[in-house]
């Protein structure tokens, strides 16, 4: 194809025959000229066909009938298992998960657990002093046989909550009342049991204005002899 030369000019004609004849030396002319191709050109041939290796090929084939083993001797049948068993695999799940649950839990409570185990045996139940029992029953005693039965119980719920508040002041707040105390799981259950019927006695005679008589001492006075002098028994 021509990107120089240019065809050159032709005089015009004067007839039918000179335009042939000139149109005829045009034609020519331009097919002499060098820089403008007018034979068709030959493709070159394509690349020839990718031909892999033999080694290539042997791999390919070992790796298929790897593939198609497993697909009948293994996945096949797996799948088959799993399907006929999705409720077994579905429980097997559920258990897993609720044994991962427990071992959490028990990660998260045993250090807690073992510090109360261990708090417990070095800190022993509490009762109060046998000395400081036998004279607090002593006065009391005495209120109870001048007849002031009510006094004489809330003596004994009194000095029982200043001899917890002296000897475990962790356990008891400013504001903690008789029957807050009563609740308190740190207590031995006869000093629950003991408080229980103390607290019952009092607020009976405060709030349903009923005074406590000579019944109500002696089941007040044996509630907390019971759990104060249990280790003279």
């Amino acid at each position: 194809m021509s990107n120089a030369a240019a065809v050159p000019s032709v005089a015009p004609a004067s007839g039918p025959a000179d335009a042939v004849a000139h149109a005829d030396q045009a034609w020519r002319t331009m097919r002499g000229m060098g820089d403008i191709q007018f034979a068709p050109v030959t493709p070159p041939p394509p690349d020839p066909p990718y031909v892999p290796p033999h080694w290539l090929e042997v791999i390919a084939r070992a790796i298929g009938r790897v593939l198609v083993w497993l697909g009948d001797h293994v996945l096949g049948p797996l799948g088959l298992g799993l399907a006929r068993g999705w409720n077994l695999l579905l429980l097997l799940v559920i258990i897993a998960g609720a044994a991962a649950l427990l071992w959490l839990a028990w990660g998260a409570l045993a250090p807690w657990l073992r510090a109360l185990r261990d708090r417990r045996q070095a800190d022993p139940e509490w009762t109060p002093a046998p000395a400081a029992a036998l004279a607090l029953l002593e006065d009391a005693d005495r209120l109870a046989e001048a007849g002031q039965y009510e006094e004489a119980v809330h003596l004994l719920l009194r000095r029982s909550v200043a001899d917890i508040v002296s000897a475990r002041p962790d356990w008891v707040a400013p504001s903690s009342t008789a029957r807050e105390i009563a609740g308190l799981a740190a207590l031995p259950a006869a000093a629950r049991r003991a408080f229980t019927v103390m607290a019952d006695e009092v607020e009976r005679a405060r709030y349903a204005l009923r005074a406590a008589g000579r019944s109500e001492w002696d089941r007040a006075r044996a509630a907390y002899a019971a759990f104060a002098l249990e280790r003279l028994a």
